[in-house]
């Protein structure tokens, strides 16, 4: 090694092995939330995306009330601020398949 280079930093713990049991669960909790929201989402797509193209939005399962940002960072200082109780919001985006990602 040079004066200049400095070591490779590695992990100081190990990664904690997951439960298969506990993601088992975690997904079906997704799901779940997913199946809830999505009738609200397909409800209020129609109407929003030709306001709000490619906005994101954040939908309460149990109130059906939602959230619009343009922005996936200022959507979750949003959700942040006004979250109430225990409810997690689903995500969704305002486009033909409601996806926040790319395939």
């Amino acid at each position: 090694m040079t004066s200049l280079s400095q070591p490779r930093r590695t992990r100081i713990v190990p990664p904690t092995p997951t439960d298969p049991e506990v993601l088992q669960r975690e997904q079906e909790a997704q799901q779940a939330l997913e199946e809830r929201c999505r009738p609200v989402f397909e409800r209020l797509r129609p109407t929003l995306r030709e306001t709000y193209p490619n906005w994101f939005i954040a939908i309460d399962p149990d109130t059906e009330d939602y959230l619009l940002d343009p922005t996936l960072r200022g959507l979750t200082e949003k959700i942040s601020q006004t979250l109430k109780g225990n409810t997690i919001p689903m995500i969704f985006r305002l486009n033909d398949t409601g996806m926040c990602g790319r395939i």
